[in-house]
């Protein structure tokens, strides 16, 4: 037995036997995640369920999106204002409501798309304050020295629900219904507030804590902002992403599942070049848990020119295999990007003002994605589908490669040179904005 128990323990990541913290918001949030695939698949049959057109999916859609780009700062604002872990522990609670309160609404038969919308709207909010506080609680459960290690266990979880997920999400829907489905998906983030409840977040260190009584929202906000902009390689680097977002995403959401339909023969291709990039995102979290570089963000550069190649990728006219395992591909270039970036955001901002840069983050990307979403359909049915996608890599790919030509980008060390976070206490509260 106690070899066996000593295989076991071996399986299990250090970073989760070593820091009890983390492993405990890892399991909540793992199962949320895997909550989150299944509420994918099944919000659009919902809406199909109860009568709603395509327009009314991408309606739904978009309404646990918009909040984003009008709350991610607000969430970073109250993410660096109150405990962290709190502000999510409060998030997953109206999560739960919402998809509890749909789920009741689809098995009795009450649900109409009004509802859905108004509900996703405050599903969306909720995220917009999640998220920011979620970036900035991580340093403070876990050693500096295992958050690449962290965040790569993180995105592995991503990832692999992104292979997983659509699977249990397919026999969900099946066997309970969309309502059943948001039902589990409910729980789960029952299941998050409950880990969040009982956990024991170190405190902000007195000469890095950024106090805020009598300060305004809008002086915080431009606390926020003063960071970003002081640093390169930050504001660059979202510049970047704001391109991946609303430029590259739209090609794998929108314009992907149509190239699928008109020439691959349907769903079943579009799942089998999925999965091929939550494989390769895997990969890519794999890599980035053991590589270590001293120049990260330089790797995370290439990483997203490679991601950016996925609108060519879908729209080459090669065969399904060559495209899946071209996706498969920059899905590991993906993963190292969003790994090593969130790695370097944790290790160089300082941590009394790390929700607020992360909203930010948020903002630019997440909150900008439903433009482009939008524009993909008008925009491929003027130029058509293949015209479009190579217009998408020619702005896209060029977009990340110019990271490589910012010197920040590619000198930026792996470890903080110790004014940003842990030490250098006076320095990092200057550079948080304080007077």
């Amino acid at each position: 037995m106690p070899l066996i128990g000593h295989h076991v323990k071996f399986l299990i990541p250090g970073v989760l036997r070593d820091e009890p913290q983390f492993a405990r918001l890892f399991i909540g949030q793992a199962l949320s995640v895997l909550g989150d695939r299944v509420s994918f698949i099944a919000v659009p049959f919902a809406v199909l369920s109860i009568g709603g057109s395509a327009s009314d999916v991408g309606l739904v859609a978009a309404s646990g999106l918009i909040p984003m780009l009008l709350f991610a700062l607000v969430g970073g604002v109250w993410a660096d204002r109150f405990k962290r872990h709190r502000v999510m522990l409060v998030s997953d609670v109206v999560r739960f409501a919402v998809q509890g309160l749909i789920a009741v609404l689809l098995i009795t038969g009450a649900a109409e798309i009004p509802h859905l919308v108004l509900l996703m709207l405050v599903f969306g909010t909720a995220d917009a304050f999640f998220m920011p506080a979620s970036t900035g609680l991580l340093p403070l459960v876990v050693g500096p020295d295992r958050l690449r290690e962290a965040n790569a266990l993180r995105g592995f979880t991503q990832s692999s629900t992104l292979v997983l997920g659509p699977a249990l999400a397919g026999g969900v829907v099946a066997l309970l219904g969309p309502g059943g489905a948001l039902a589990l998906d409910a729980l789960t983030f029952a299941a998050s507030a409950a880990f969040l409840a009982r956990l024991k977040p170190r405190s902000t260190a007195p000469e890095t804590a950024e106090p805020t009584a009598g300060g305004t929202f809008l002086k915080e906000v431009r606390a926020g902002w003063r960071q970003v902009r002081s640093r390169t390689w930050v504001w660059s680097c979202m510049a970047a992403m704001a391109v991946y977002h609303v430029v590259v995403l739209p090609s794998v959401f929108v314009l992907g599942p149509v190239m699928a339909q008109q020439e691959w023969g349907g769903a079943a291709s579009w799942s089998t070049v999925t999965a091929g990039f939550g494989i390769g995102s895997i990969v890519g979290d794999v890599c980035a848990y053991r590589l270590k570089v001293p120049r990260p963000m330089a790797l995370a550069a290439a990483g997203l020119a490679v991601g950016s190649c996925q609108a060519i990728i879908i729209g080459s006219g090669t065969s399904v295999a060559m495209i899946t395992v071209l996706e498969g591909i920059t899905g590991v270039g993906v993963s190292l990007f969003f790994v090593l970036w969130e790695t370097a955001l944790q290790t160089h901002v300082p941590e009394a003002a790390l929700s607020r840069v992360s909203s930010y983050d948020y903002l630019l990307s997440a909150g900008l994605m439903p433009l482009g979403l939008a524009l993909a359909g008008p925009v491929s049915g003027s130029l058509g589908v293949r015209p479009t996608l190579y217009a998408m890599t020619v702005v896209a790919v060029p977009a990340a490669l110019a990271l490589l030509c910012v010197p920040a980008v590619r000198r930026l060390p792996a470890q903080a040179s110790g004014t940003a976070n842990g030490s250098g206490g006076i320095h990092a509260a200057a550079e948080a904005g304080l007077p």
